[in-house]
């Protein structure tokens, strides 16, 4: 019998997973529903594209400081506290996004639920606890289809909703769901801190010497991670890296001229020096936000910046297509926020099914081969919507197809990277991908913002709306992407060969 038939999976593993696995499909079950919203708050507010992308961008700036800072204080304090702390200001901060009566109101609530989706390394780091390294898979990939799940009941029930009762409703019917499964997680959940699968049970040598020199260099990390303290100076310049970016991005919408070119300079550059000041505290700081050491790991570093990618293509789509489809024709579909989230359905539940079954095609076909087919479908598919969008079921289609790509992709990136992770500081590393990820998540709205600004065609007394050349500039944005996330999986691949004559 080989090892892996060997390990076996406790129902309170599988019992653990169901209820982790609520806490992200809460959280993005409450995202999508204020998608088909966007156009809503965008006349309640007379704000422009650019601002109303700062609805996601703020939400996940923060996101992205918070991810490490939770992955360390997982490591240090406990992760189901940890958890518990942040899924606790998640509700806070939708119960705040309910009473919102002004933009400046709204990203405040947004700025408080992004500190909450922190929530997402100490649950993945109760996974690496909970489940063998043979079954991560499996695991990884339930907790990520959970995603999809939020997002495809969020997308139905939010443009409902919407219509019926107004886009506040939103985070009014998410409260009693998120403090349930708060509730749920304090009663239930249980951190496991000892290894659950010992040597005599893999009954592996070879299996027992990989977790000797595992362990020789969790020493080696822990010998700098002696500090309980916190990055606190690492976390504010991070954070004035990421903000000066983007909103050196927003700049942008007005066009290039003498005005603002001083300002979108002075931003970028503040964004650039900020982020040599980051470098330089986290390589001398005790207790880094990020070990620099995990950024020039061969197997690591590829997988964050794949991470990156997928987060901008995902978060530039799902704002394009709501304008788009509720945009009046011929400069959109002239349809409703129900419209929207028909139109945008099937991406939703197609990144479910991948998602789900991704675990599967890793155990068939290998860990990396599911991000090279995966970029491979998602360049496909954004092609498909540069060349054909005339119509609301093909962009539905074409939505489909970069679905089913992304979610191989993401599925087994962050497979790579749970695994890949030294166990002791799986928080700090899955911390990390994850601020990765959120930063790009936070530059797709604004990427859209400054195509749609920059691109507006007058339409009567209706007002200004973006033109069909900006979703073009989408596309071919996504495209790129797609091809820098198969050259990226092409090096892994290759590297992974070499290692694998090397031995």
């Amino acid at each position: 019998m080989s090892s892996l038939a060997s390990v076996n999976i406790n129902r309170h593993a599988w019992f653990t997973l169901g209820i982790l696995s609520s806490t992200l499909l809460v959280v993005f079950f409450s995202e999508t529903m204020l998608l088909p919203a966007i156009p809503e708050i965008m006349r309640d507010f007379s704000i422009s594209y650019g601002t109303a992308a700062w609805i996601f961008s703020s939400y996940l700036i923060v996101a992205a400081v918070m991810t490490p800072i939770a992955g360390k204080m997982s490591d240090l304090y406990g992760k189901k506290k940890v958890l518990l702390v942040l899924l606790t200001i998640y509700v806070a901060g939708i119960t705040a996004g309910a009473f919102s009566n002004s933009i400046s109101f709204l990203l405040a609530s947004r700025i408080i639920q992004g500190v909450g989706l922190a929530a997402v390394p100490a649950a993945f780091s109760l996974l690496r606890d909970t489940f063998p390294p043979e079954k991560l898979a499996i695991a990884v990939g339930v907790f990520g289809s959970a995603y999809s799940a939020g997002s495809v009941v969020g997308l139905l029930a939010g443009a409902t909703i919407i219509q019926m009762f107004g886009w506040h409703s939103t985070f009014l019917s998410i409260i009693p769901f998120a403090a349930t499964v708060t509730i749920i997680v304090a009663r239930f959940v249980k951190e496991n801190k000892r290894q659950l699968i010992t040597d005599s049970v893999i009954g592996n040598q070879e299996r027992a010497d990989e977790q000797e020199q595992e362990q020789e260099q969790e020493q080696k990390l822990h010998q700098h991670h002696l500090s309980p303290s916190l990055d606190i100076k690492g976390a504010l310049v991070l954070s004035i890296t990421i903000i000066s970016f983007l909103v050196g991005l927003t700049l942008l919408q007005s066009g290039i001229n003498s005005n603002t070119l001083p300002k979108v300079g002075i931003a970028f550059l503040v964004s650039a020096i900020s982020l040599s000041v980051f470098v330089f505290i986290e390589r001398r700081v005790i207790s880094p936000l990020v070990d620099m050491r995990l950024l020039k790991d061969k197997t690591l570093m590829p997988s964050y910046i794949i991470a990156t990618a997928t987060g901008i293509t995902m978060f530039m789509a799902y704002p394009a297509i709501v304008q788009l489809v509720r945009n009046p024709i011929p400069l959109g579909f002239g349809g409703s926020a129900v419209d929207a989230a028909n139109v945008q359905l099937p991406f939703m539940i197609i990144f479910l099914v991948f998602s789900s079954i991704t675990p599967i095609i890793i155990n068939r076909i290998g860990k990396l081969n599911p991000i090279i087919i995966g970029a491979i479908i998602s360049l496909i598919g954004s092609v498909g919507l540069l060349v054909f969008h005339s119509t609301k079921p093909i962009v539905s289609t074409n939505l489909s197809i970069i679905a089913a790509g992304l979610s191989l992709t993401i599925a087994a990136t962050w497979n790579i990277i749970v695994s890949s992770s030294p166990k002791a500081f799986v928080g700090i590393s899955v911390g990390v991908g994850a601020l990765l990820l959120f930063i790009g998540m936070s530059i797709g709205p604004a990427l859209t913002g400054v195509y749609m600004e920059n691109h507006q065609t007058i339409k009567g007394v209706q007002g200004s709306y973006p033109s069909l050349g900006s979703y073009d500039l989408v596309y071919l944005t996504s495209a790129f992407l797609s091809s820098i996330t198969l050259g990226f999986a092409l090096i892994l691949r290759r590297r992974a060969v070499q290692k694998t004559i090397e031995i």
